[in-house]
Parts: C-alpha cells; structure tokens; sequence
C-alpha cells in the first residue's frame, strides 16, 4: 500500500511539473519564436511573410531587412570584367557590394537584432528536488520526496520595455549600417573623379609635351637661320624637363588614387583599372535640389559643346532642410538612441515594481495525500529604493545626453547641407568662368604669341608663358569640372542620398 502511495505520489508531481512547465512557459516560447523569426528574416535579407507572432507584452515594429550577406564571393570577381572604362556608378556599387566595411556593419546590425528575443523572453523555470534519505529505507514511513518549480515572471509591461530598447539599439545598429554605405559611396564617388583629373592631366601634359617639341624645332630653326639666339631653343629644353617632372608627380598621383579606389574594393593595390572616361557627364542632382531660373543660363553656359548643362541647384530653405535631413541615417540613428533612452527611464521606474514567482510543487512528505500538491506566489520585495533611485537618475541623465547630441547633431548637418548647397553653386560658377572666359583667352593669346614669334615682333619668353598658361587653364578646366561632381556628390551625401547611383 505504501508502495502504491508512493509511485501514485510520483507520477502526480510528474503530472503537476509538466503542467506548470507548459502553463508557464508557453507564452515566452512564441514570444521568443517570433521575434526570432523576424530577426533571423531581418538579417539575412528577406522580408517577413507576415506580422511575427509575439506576446501581446512584446510586440516589436519589423525590423528593417538587412541586406543578404556574401560580400567574399563578389570578391572573388572582376567588377570591371568587359568594362572599356571606369562608370561612376559602377564603381559605387561595387564598392557597396565587396568592402567588408559594410559586412562588419551588417554583421552588427544583425547582433542587435539577435538582442530582441533575449530581452524579451521569460526567465528560464527554476526546478528543485528534496529527498528525506532515511525514509528511503524505513518500514514504517512512506518514501519522502518534494519537488518544486518555479517560474519567475517580471512585473507586466517589463519585457516589453526590454523589448523596446533592443529594437531601438537595433535600429540604431541599422542606421550605422546605412551611414556606412553613404560614407562609402561617397568616398567611392570623389575617388573616380580623382581618377578622372590625373588622366585629364596626364592628356595635357602628353599635349602640350608635343607643343613644346613644336615650338623647339621652330626655335632651332629660326637659331640656324641667325634670327634668335640659341636661349630660345635651351629655354625649350628646360620646359620640356619641367612637364617630365610633373609628368612623374601626376603618374604616381594616379597611382595613389588606383591604390585607394582598390583598397575600397578589397583589392590588391596595384590590381588594373578601366582607364576613366574622356568626358565627365553632367552632375547628378540630389532629389529637392531643382535648377533655380537665374542659374539655368550660367549652367548652359558651363556646359561643354554638345554636352547637357549641368543643373545648377539653389540654397535649400529651412523647410526644404529639414525634409532632406530626414533621409540621414546618423540622425535617424539619433533617434533611435533617444527612443532608447525614453525607454530605459521607464523600465528604471518600472524597478519599484515587485517582480512576481509561480510556484508549484509536490510535498511527499505529508501525510495527507491531499496536502501534498502545492502552488503559490512569491513576491520581490523593493526595499533598496537607493540603487533603484539612482539607476532612475542615471538613465534620465542618459536619455538627456542622447537628446543634447541629437540637436547638436541636426545643427551641424544643417549647416553641413547649406554648405554643400553653397559649395555646388560656387563650383558651376567657377566651371563657366574657366570655360567661358580663361579658356578661350588662353588659346587666343598662345596662336597670338606663336604669329608674333614667327614674324619676329615677340620673343620666345612671351610663346613659352602663353604655352604655360594654356596648359594650366586646360588643366583647370578639367579639375573645375570634376569639382563640381564632386561637390554635386558631397550634397547627395548631406542630403542622405548615395552619391553617383541612377535615382
């Protein structure tokens, strides 16, 4: 009979710990299945099929989709494999598709994310077992076993608090991972114009190399015929010396700019490049920047023949600011942090709340079999109001100092922006300037200087200055003219926008 008691005894506490596991229990599971499930489609680059399945204490915005990994296999390919010369916005998107700059970023996002179910779920059951060993050999007592579990549950609107912060801490993960891309866009956009003027000037040199040769031989010419001393020809010479020298500074500023453009595309240094094209095409224009009518002849004017004039975009207002700053991730992060903050505060006060624990368990030694099944609550008592005090304080001083950095933050991208804005306009003008009015005067005042020469009213001093100023303002030209793409992809970037992609 006692032996019946005992295995009855038994199997009713086995009984009570599966069902206070699985009451206990269930909630946390989904709660943790779905929040994993969206944070596993997150990070791995597909949507979520549906809203995930959350406690109604837990229920997350879905997180932004990360983009899909696998950055070392494009690696492995030639992002200029077919490619006659180099294209902005290849070269951007290459950049975005091999720098593992980007996969570390991912890789942190996808961290945060893994955050969530953490935070959010229950603690895991506690379980005890208590044995009387003596009655385990004696003949006139009943073996004496006790079994116990509990489940502790903190205090509602906890977890979701938790919850709350892990999915701001994420989003601000995800904001980084965007400030990435935009920082390595840009970067990956100002390089190719880099490329572009160390070919252009290397085109000027190779040009008026020949020049020169031209006019030496004319000079030697005039000196065989007595009509100018042999200066002219030696002073040749030496300008011919002098774009050799800068010849070999331009080829290995060329080279610098190869070596960084690989480095962004996780290549080796000296692996080979489409050479740049022989015209730049026109500016892109960030979105909320349209051509002011005052502008529209200036940038015609900038425009070389058979080429589309480059837009020129107006000083952005305060209205027009503050839309075009709501695409930069580094304030959107802000927020995020802020929204973490908001939700620390209330979690430290959430603090001096008792945190609850079920328990339910199974005293084998009483007597009375009906007191041997047992449940009941447990309660933390919050008597250290001081640490909870101060851990209030401190996230209220936490949240004021991410508040402070945010404003901080969107009054220098402010004056970032208007300074880009005020940056594009400056170099358009310059651009026209250049093409308008130096270049043309150049070229007029060396075919000027050659007649003279040849007709013996100039010397050869005044043919070699007009030559040198023809090739610094050709070479001006070219340098004005990747200025204003670079200060065209400096506003796509204050303004949040992936400088050089097709929009």
């Amino acid at each position: 009979m006692a032996r019946h008691r005992n295995e009855r005894g038994r199997a009713c506490a086995a009984a009570l710990a599966a069902a206070l596991a699985l009451g206990c229990a269930g909630g946390g599971l989904a709660a943790r299945d779905g929040a994993l499930a969206a944070a596993r489609d997150g990070a791995e680059g597909s949507a979520p099929g549906g809203a995930p399945a959350t406690a109604p204490e837990a229920r997350p915005r879905p997180p932004r989709a990360a983009p899909a990994a696998g950055p070392s296999a494009a690696r492995d390919e030639d992002p200029f494999a077919g490619t006659a010369s180099l294209d902005r916005a290849r070269v951007v998107e290459a950049v975005l598709r091999r720098n593992p700059t980007l996969e570390a970023a991912r890789q942190a996002w996808r961290a945060a994310l893994a955050r969530f179910p953490q935070e959010t779920g229950l603690p895991d059951l506690m379980l005890a077992y208590r044995v009387a060993p003596r009655s385990l050999a004696s003949r006139t007592v009943d073996d004496a076993h006790v079994v116990e579990l509990a489940q502790p549950i903190p205090f509602p609107g906890t977890r979701r608090l938790r919850g709350e912060v892990a999915l701001a801490d994420a989003d601000a993960a995800r904001e980084a991972f965007e400030a990435a891309r935009l920082r390595l866009a840009t970067a990956a956009s100002l390089l190719f114009d880099d490329l572009y003027v160390a070919a252009r000037a290397l085109e000027v040199n190779e040009h008026h190399h020949g020049l020169l040769e031209e006019l030496q031989a004319v000079a030697r010419s005039r000196y065989e015929a007595g009509e100018v001393s042999a200066g002219a020809a030696l002073q040749a010479e030496v300008e011919l010396g002098q774009l050799a020298r800068e010849r070999a500074t331009l080829e290995a500023e060329a080279r610098v700019a190869g070596h960084a453009l690989n480095a962004l595309l996780h290549r080796a240094p000296d692996a080979p490049l489409p050479p740049p094209p022989a015209r730049l095409g026109p500016a892109p224009l960030a979105p909320g920047a349209g051509p002011r009518a005052g502008a529209r002849d200036d940038a015609a004017r900038a425009a070389a023949p058979g080429e589309a004039p480059p837009p020129a975009p107006g000083a952005p207002g305060h209205g027009e600011l503050a839309a075009a700053l709501a695409d930069r991730p580094e304030l959107r992060a802000a927020d995020a942090r802020v929204r973490a903050g908001e939700a620390e505060v209330a979690l430290a006060r959430r603090a001096f709340l008792p945190d609850v624990t079920l328990v339910g368990g199974y005293d084998g030694m009483e007597e009375a079999s009906e007191m041997r099944p047992m449940v009941g609550l447990s309660f933390e008592v919050p008597l250290q109001l001081g640490r909870r005090r101060a851990a209030l304080e401190e996230a209220r001083a936490r949240l004021e100092s991410a508040r402070a950095e945010r404003a901080a933050l969107e009054a220098e991208l402010h004056a970032a922006l208007a300074s880009a804005a005020a940056r594009v306009e400056e170099a358009r003008r310059v651009l026209a300037v250049v093409r308008d009015r130096l270049l043309p005067a150049a070229r007029d005042r060396l075919d000027a200087a050659r007649a003279a020469f040849e007709t013996g009213q100039e010397d050869f001093d005044a043919l070699i200055t007009a030559q040198r100023d023809l090739s610094e303002v050709e070479l001006a030209e070219h340098r004005a003219l990747a200025d204003v793409e670079r200060r065209a992809a400096e506003l796509a970037s204050a303004r949040g926008v992936l400088p050089g992609l097709a929009r």
